[in-house]
This record gives C-alpha cells, structure tokens and sequence, in this order.
C-alpha cells in the first residue's frame, strides 16, 4: 500500500492501468500477427501491463491469492519479452520468445478481464453466477482461440522492424 493513497484510489489506478494494458495489448498483438511491428504501442503495453501487476502487489493481503499469482506469472512473462525484445528483429528463437511471452501476459490480462466482468457487470452476473454456466466457458474459449492465433502467427511471421 502507498501511504496517503486510499484502497479506492488504488483501486481506479488499478482497474485504469489494466484497461489500457488490454486496449494497448490489443493493437499491439495483432498487429505483431500480422507482421507489422507497432513500437509505441508494444512499448505502451509492456509498459501497462507490468504496471498492472505492479500495482495489483500494492493491495494489502494475507494469503497467495489467483491475483497474486497471475501478477506473478505476468510479471515473468514479461521479463522474458523485455529480454528478447533487442534481438526480436534478428533471432528466430528470440521473436517466438517474444510473439509467445507477450502474448500469453495479454491473455492473462484478458481472462481476469472476462472473470471480473462476468463478477461486476449486473448484464453478466445472471447468466454465469459461479463462472462455471456456459456463457463464461464461452467467454473464456473465445479469448483462448484468440490468444493462440495472435501467438501463432506473431511467431511465424518475420516481423518488420
């Protein structure tokens, strides 16, 4: 917890950083599958995501908790991204390092995305109350798909520098 900042500020903070996180992962990534390399928005989100998780370890907690891990998980995930990053454009190995870490951290962000809607949005609560009705399995196999064709083809083709 940051002194002087409310669990409700932190919270917008939060919830703020991981939108744009997503919205940013979301041209990023499949511009990355489609071959074209867009180095502000990786930046931007590489940059917020790992603020998500950043921000997310500044919730007070007693216990290891799905959240903590995810940021966990994430946060290494994005150290091996940032890590293939400068030899992306050259190295076969590191552009699948790169085109798999990223967008496995972009899918972790999107299925907390799925689960906190089908929690908070009053549309989404009845038709999936303990996210285990098949509108959220939906849900969570659409974002899957989509998560395995950005990686798929961010891997296979060669990336424009």
């Amino acid at each position: 917890m940051i002194p002087g900042l409310s669990i409700e500020t932190l919270l917008t903070v939060h919830v703020a950083v991981s939108l744009l996180g997503i919205a940013t992962g979301l041209v990023a990534m499949p511009a990355l599958a489609a071959g074209r390399w867009l180095p502000g928005w990786q930046a931007a989100f590489l940059i917020t995501t790992a603020l998500t998780s950043i921000t997310g370890f500044l919730f007070p907690f007693s216990v290891v908790t799905p959240a903590f891990v995810f940021g966990v998980v994430s946060l290494v995930l994005l150290a091996a991204a940032l890590a293939a990053l400068p030899a992306r454009g050259r190295s076969r190995i590191a552009t699948i390092l790169y085109a798999v870490t990223a967008t496995l951290a972009l899918y972790l962000n999107l299925v907390v995305l799925v689960v906190q809607s089908f929690q908070k949005l009053p549309a989404l609560q009845p038709l999936a109350p303990t996210q285990s009705e098949p509108p959220f399995l939906a849900a969570q196999i659409v974002v899957l798909v989509a998560a395995i064709l950005i990686g798929w083809f961010s891997a296979r083709r060669p990336q424009i520098r």
